[in-house]
């Protein structure tokens, strides 16, 4: 029996894809190009993983790893010669448990399909973002996902409890643990979260969850200056305290060019301000937290902190807020063909970073260039659009070069929530000095000494 039937009598004729059905899938969430690889393999448990991946190991085949392709720095991408392990058919919510506040899932789970799973028990899963409806819970571990409510609810790493992992000989690493303390020697799981799926394939996790908020409030806000963004950020955070959700920034540049010039949106403020910052609340007393929502808003208006605030007043007014904030798809239409940035500094870094880097583009790439800068502010995070003009592969990379180069002067990184993957290797010795970068390669050695999972990706 050849390499090929082996796995299929493991997963049955539904879980292995040859020949042109491979090239017939899209190879990430944009679907502009096709996967490349010498199968697609569908397990449908931890068990059938492992089995897989002990045939790999023996045979010294390479795998990839592949949740629901909404990955921004190519982690995801196979070569010919490798076999792509989908955990499409991993999508059960194995238990749910309202009063220890977890979920049990397997890793192909997407997080929409969690969060609408707890609902209904008046539970909240705390890591959202735009990508909900089809990133999955194995993907949002293997990258250490952020999101919409890190300031909240912290990263994924925060909000998981236990998992399984299949090693490179099919090893199973099952730690599904439901306790909030647990101090029994090594945390094993946290090997795999953030590792980008070259240690260990996460086939399992136990999700922590939180009570639903009784009430939300969300505004939409207009700045004159980034000194005001950070003067409303610390008010906020003094009024509010632990009812700050959210605390997402546009600047000028992504508000104009998203909110307005797009033409898909209803824009709640006029243009004109330096920047533009979506705020939310979540608590357990509506009455009591609306008043001081809006009276936080009220006073930021008084002392001249804000230019103009407007409160959704409606579902439908929130969604429309978090739209513009949210809208990949108008960035992509507005901005190909150019460069995602998703880097991390200081708060009170961020502008001079900010100034530096308009300055550098325009002396490289002149004014034609195009730059949009948004973020989640309250994490230190910064997402960064650049679309240079004329494009080429050399204008890529000289915008690589401006925007991380400068980081590490400012004490910022290279990556705040997407990762590694392929695109940021080269950039990676900026964030990560060289005694880090050795245990990294050790840890990885121990774990996969054939490199065999997700070859060339974080390290090389």
């Amino acid at each position: 029996m050849d390499f090929l039937e082996q796995i299929r009598a493991v997963v049955g004729d539904g879980g292995l894809i040859t020949g042109e059905d491979v090239a017939a899938r899209p190879a990430d969430w944009l679907g502009r190009s096709c996967v490349e690889a010498k199968a697609i393999v569908r397990p449908r448990s931890t068990q059938e993983v492992s089995e897989v991946m002990k045939l790999c190991y023996a045979a010294k085949q390479t795998i990839v790893p592949a949740g629901g392709l909404t990955g921004l720095v190519h982690g995801q991408l196979s070569r010919p010669e490798d076999i792509q392990v989908s955990f499409e058919r991993m999508r059960a919510i194995e238990s749910i448990d309202p009063v220890g506040r977890t979920i049990t899932v397997q890793s192909g789970v997407p997080l929409q399909a969690v969060h609408e799973a707890v609902a209904e028990h008046g539970l909240i899963y705390g890591v959202d973002l735009g990508a909900r409806g089809s990133c999955t819970i194995g993907g949002n571990i293997s990258t250490n996902a952020g999101g919409n409510s890190v300031l909240r609810y912290g990263m994924t790493r925060d909000n998981v409890l236990g998992l399984e992992a299949v090693l490179a000989d099919g090893t199973i690493i099952s730690s599904m643990n439901t306790l909030l303390k647990n101090n029994t020697a090594y945390d094993l799981k946290q090997l795999f979260i953030g590792s980008e799926g070259t240690l260990g394939l996460v086939t399992r996790a136990v999700l922590r969850l939180h009570p639903a908020p009784a009430s939300e409030a969300t505004a939409i806000v207009a700045l004159d200056s980034f000194e005001q963004l950070k003067n409303f950020f610390a008010l906020a955070g003094a009024r509010l305290g632990s009812l700050l959700r959210s605390f997402e920034a546009m600047w000028d540049s992504y508000y104009n060019l998203i909110g307005i010039q797009s033409g898909r949106h209803q824009p709640p403020l006029p243009t004109g301000h330096a920047m533009y910052v979506v705020i939310e609340i979540a608590g357990t007393d509506p009455q009591r937290d609306d008043a001081l929502f809006t009276e936080m808003l009220g006073d930021a208006l008084k002392q001249g902190i804000l230019a103009d605030a407007v409160i959704a007043l409606s579902k439908a007014q929130r969604d429309a807020i978090w739209a513009i904030r949210e809208d990949v798809e108008g960035q992509i239409h507005m901005m190909t063909p150019g460069v995602t940035f998703d880097v991390s500094l200081p708060i009170k870094k961020m502008q001079d970073y900010i100034d530096g880097l308009k300055a550098t583009l325009r002396e490289t790439c002149g004014k034609e260039a195009l730059m949009v800068v948004f973020g989640h502010i309250g994490d230190n995070n910064l997402h960064i659009n650049v679309s240079p003009r004329p494009w080429n592969e050399h204008a890529k990379h000289a915008a690589e070069a401006m925007v991380y180069r400068p980081l590490a002067a400012f004490g910022g990184s290279i990556s705040a929530e997407h990762g590694i993957g392929i695109d940021k290797r080269e950039w990676l010795p900026l964030s990560r000095n060289p005694a880090e970068l050795t245990m990294m390669r050790q840890i990885k050695a121990t774990l996969d000494p054939l490199n065999l999972i997700n070859p060339g990706k974080v390290l090389g």
